[in-house]
């Protein structure tokens, strides 16, 4: 007997980054083994050298296929064994090792906008719908668009064993958002990107495409985010590190902005609850500012913050890289692990 194994990798693209995958048949019981893609046609080969290696580094069940058939995430390697420059993974596997003692934990927010026939789903073919308002967690065909699909790519997340923990709809017709986390830096980002898959998979049998652009739809709709929660032992335990992380992001604005996600400002413009993306602010209960701190940690006095920054289509392997490695040397300089 066999099983499908659909491995999945991350490509060249640039500026931002797709998702590719094709299929394994294994023997029942065989190892995942590594494997090879043209990267030529990936963009991360040139045609005279144009073998990629592929090494898997998380499975799960496939909730499409069922059965014994798994979906197998890989990292991309070049031949001579050393990770293909592409492979985000692989720096941020490093830094994550380094702070590893003081357990970080994230939350990413994965907002996304279901697109048929070049426009949202629920646009009307001329004109535009009504403005943004009731939309948000709406309910009902005349506000609500896409719900099938929502509600296939949830079970299909819970049945792969992925740490998905909430759904809503969005500001603007047709967008939704996921929730994966709690997790650490490298598995929560793993997850993520297979949700992702499993998301663009299952709006495929819809004739329906999600897309991760983080201003969908020009004028005055809100864009699409990937706000990221993060917290470390320290902050889970009292509001000084928490203080010390949202100081500590404020020194290093333009690193941070980089590894957010192409078109950045297009989406933080300091409209539509955003602060505008080269400026750096960080307050209580405040949806304008670069970082939210909830109320509810401040009352606390411990909990996490958010970093509202992030685009939707942000690499969460760049993202958690660069908040663990700020905020968690910031608070080892403090003292305060």
């Amino acid at each position: 007997m066999t099983y499908k194994a659909e491995y999945i990798w991350i490509d060249g693209t640039e500026p931002t980054a797709k998702l590719r995958s094709k299929t394994k048949i294994l023997a029942d019981g065989a190892d995942l083994p590594t494997w090879g893609f043209d990267g030529s046609s990936t963009n991360q080969a040139p045609g005279d050298s144009s073998d990629c290696v592929l090494k898997p580094v998380f499975s799960c069940p496939d909730p499409i296929r069922g059965g014994d058939n798994k979906l197998v995430l890989c990292e991309v390697y070049l031949i001579d064994g050393t990770p293909h420059p592409s492979n985000t993974r692989a720096k941020l596997l490093p830094v994550a090792e380094q702070y590893a003692d003081q357990d970080s934990w994230f939350g990413i927010e994965q907002e996304y906008t279901f697109f048929q026939a070049g426009r949202p789903l629920g646009f009307p073919v001329t004109g535009f719908p009504a403005p943004q308002g009731p939309y948000y967690c709406g309910v009902g065909a005349d506000e609500v668009f896409g719900r099938e699909i929502v509600e296939q790519h949830l079970d299909a997340c819970l049945a792969a064993g992925l740490k998905i923990s909430g759904i809503n709809a969005e500001v603007m017709p047709g967008q939704w958002e996921f929730q994966v986390g709690p997790a650490g830096p490298v598995e929560v980002a793993d997850h993520l990107w297979v949700a992702r898959w499993l998301l663009y998979r299952i709006a495929e049998d819809h004739n329906v495409a999600a897309t991760l652009d983080p201003k969908p739809a020009k004028g005055d709709w809100n864009g699409a985010g990937a706000h990221t929660n993060f917290s470390t032992k320290a902050m889970r335990e009292g509001y000084a590190p928490i203080i010390t992380a949202a100081e500590s992001l404020g020194e290093k604005v333009k690193e941070h902005i980089a590894a957010y996600g192409y078109g950045i400002e297009e989406r933080l413009t300091g409209l539509h609850e955003t602060a505008p993306w080269s400026e750096y602010s960080y307050g209580v209960s405040d949806r304008g500012a670069s970082v939210r701190i909830p109320w509810q940690v401040e009352v606390d006095q411990k909990g996490y913050l958010e970093d509202r920054r992030p685009n939707a289509n942000c690499d969460p392997y760049q993202v958690t890289r660069v908040l663990v490695d700020t905020c968690c040397a910031a608070l080892e300089k403090a003292g305060q692990v």
